[in-house]
């Protein structure tokens, strides 16, 4: 899967310290921005919680903003790395639901990450286009695989995978004292997706 059309990272080389200092702000401000929000955190806390101080969280990310976008970035280059790493899983159709789960996961915080970034870009910025695109393509890669082995349904396509995942995401923020319901939808939506294979495919 590749993330070339994903827009560019700062250029030039990063030291070993330099890359685990900024690894470390990623990874406690998606923790705080699942937690409470993108809007509820402070740089302060998040620095805090990488065990980092605020200048050097400054140095990476000059921004609010700037952190934002690295985070929303490095989620949906995760998933096209999953996904990438998923097309040789010897079921497609699990696979394709193992890569939902992992699209279901980080939704509830892209959206938290988007209405923050919208406040300063546009949606029909590059970052967005450009993710939108490589979400599609992972989708697209596990989801043609699945059709072509007969474990997914052919009359659908990404956009239906897509809108149903989006889907399941907003019934379990609407429902956060069910933390379970969120496996049983998916559970749903793959056997729709699946219904009819297994008889389509054995011999008449």
């Amino acid at each position: 899967m590749s993330t070339t059309d994903l827009p560019a990272r700062a250029p030039g080389p990063m030291r070993a310290d330099a890359r685990r200092n900024r690894d470390l702000l990623l990874s406690a401000a998606l923790a705080a921005f699942t937690e409470h929000g993108a809007d509820d955190v402070s740089l302060e806390e998040i620095a805090r919680r990488a065990g980092l101080g605020i200048g050097t969280l400054y140095r990476h990310f000059p921004t609010r903003q700037a952190l934002l976008e690295s985070v929303y970035r490095d989620q949906v280059e995760a998933l096209c790395t999953l996904a990438a790493g998923l097309l040789s899983e010897p079921s497609p159709g699990d696979a394709l639901g193992t890569w939902l789960r992992g699209m279901i996961a980080f939704s509830t915080t892209k959206r938290s990450l988007v209405t923050s970034m919208l406040a300063t870009m546009d949606k029909t910025s590059e970052i967005f286009s450009a993710c939108s695109t490589e979400i599609r393509r992972a989708v697209e890669s596990l989801l043609v695989r699945a059709q072509e082995a007969g474990e997914i349904r052919r009359d659908v396509d990404a956009t239906d995978v897509m809108r149903l995942s989006h889907a399941i995401t907003v019934a379990t923020e609407r429902a956060p004292e069910n933390p379970e319901q969120a496996e049983r939808l998916l559970g749903l939506m793959l056997d729709g997706l699946r219904a009819g294979t297994r008889a389509a495919s054995q011999p008449r």
